[in-house]
């Protein structure tokens, strides 16, 4: 039985570590699949993995996940709340050796990770190896051996000349470029030497039941961070929930920007009609999506829109806006959902109050889950296999 490794940063949540998880519980159906991790950051993995599947950690600290957390403050300017974290998190009690300790650490923690990636593709033996990350696509094809390289790249740069030059220059030693959209697909593939394919990610199943679409409950799901879009999604809400008091929003996902939006939803008298959820499992998220019947999206960008998928194979009709380049993919207007053009929050919601009618929303069930099955397990299945016996 041949090898496959997925290099991966971490298995906590976030999507592309989702990915890594659904990829390696296919492929080893068929081959013998390792996740070579570089940070272990909880003591269990966000994702179920099948028992099959070796799991490999190199660091265990949970020093990433906060150093992570200050980053995201200092870029998004949160100045006074990168304070209260650090405050929280060491001065408070007095850790000032511990704060120095960690601080140095931190800086010490990207070439360690540089060192132990580089240790193991020298020494494994894998006939094919997956990396996730731009740096993981550089390390492997430099110091990867004897075994097919592929580089798979969830990201859509928006724009960013910057990322986009660094993605192209890691995958410059690479076999086989695989991208989750067809619109990245079409944007590295003049640029890159390596053979470019084109595989979406996956959705667990269609379920049997779809929604009855019957409750007035809408949903949305990600990372409450500021390119989400979440600030909107409230500004827009308050203007239905004044008007709508007996619908209710539900968000799921947790980030730097929770705090600003419990604050913002107290502001807007909202604290009885939105609930954020934080983080959830795979079965609290798919209760709430049966018990849901409109999807709202706010992303300013989306590179795929996995969540657009999953929510549609319930039968829900999701909005988004257009500059969710993922999203673009996915919604048909009329068809399956709306896509509303120049982030208009007007059209926006009354996109949303076309929705809430419930024989308009109802005409959408077989679409949205025709749609969805278009990702299912089976499909994008045979299109990894078929690219790993190619290469």
């Amino acid at each position: 039985m041949k090898k496959v490794a997925i290099l991966s940063l971490h298995l906590s949540y976030g999507g592309i570590e989702k990915s890594i998880v659904e990829l390696a519980n296919i492929l080893c159906e068929s081959y013998k699949v390792e996740i070579a991790c570089i940070y272990k950051l909880a003591s269990k993995e966000a994702f179920e993995i099948n028992p099959k599947v070796k799991v490999t950690y190199f660091i265990e600290s949970d020093l990433p996940k906060k150093v992570e957390k200050y980053k995201l403050l200092f870029l998004h300017f949160h100045f006074i709340k990168l304070w209260k974290s650090l405050y929280q998190d060491y001065f408070k009690h007095g850790k000032f050796l511990t704060f120095l300790k960690d601080g140095w650490n931190g800086m010490t923690m990207y070439t360690k990770r540089k060192k132990v990636i580089k240790t193991y593709l020298k020494e494994t033996n894998q006939d094919y190896i997956i990396s996730t990350r731009d740096f993981l696509n550089t390390l492997l094809g430099k110091y990867g051996h004897d075994t097919i390289k592929i580089a798979w790249e969830h990201n859509h740069p928006h724009g960013n000349q910057k990322y986009l030059n660094k993605i192209v220059k890691s995958v410059q030693n690479i076999d086989a470029f695989v991208l989750v959209s067809r619109g990245i697909l079409k944007l590295y593939e003049p640029l890159v030497k390596p053979k470019c394919i084109f595989i979406p990610n996956i959705i667990d199943n269609i379920p049997e039941t779809p929604s009855s679409l019957t409750q007035k409950n809408m949903i949305s799901i990600g990372r409450l961070s500021k390119e989400k879009g979440y600030q909107d999604l409230i500004d827009i809400y308050s203007k239905i929930g004044a008007k709508y008091p007996d619908w209710h929003l539900h968000i799921i996902g947790d980030g730097p920007e929770r705090e600003t939006l419990e604050e913002k939803i107290k502001a807007s008298h909202l604290e009885n009609q939105i609930t954020l959820h934080g983080f959830q499992n795979k079965e609290y998220i798919n209760h709430l999506l049966s018990q849901s019947s409109i999807y709202l999206m706010t992303s300013y960008t989306e590179s795929f829109g996995i969540v657009l998928l999953e929510a549609m194979s319930y039968g829900i009709p999701c909005i988004a806006f257009s500059s969710a380049e993922g999203a673009c993919e996915i919604i048909e207007n009329n068809q399956n959902g709306f896509l509303v053009n120049e982030r208009n929050q007007e059209e926006y919601i009354q996109k949303i109050k076309f929705l809430m009618e419930e024989k308009n929303r109802k005409q959408m069930i077989e679409n949205c889950q025709n749609t969805a099955s278009k990702y299912t397990k089976d499909k994008i299945q045979k299109e990894w296999f078929e690219l790993l016996k190619g290469e």
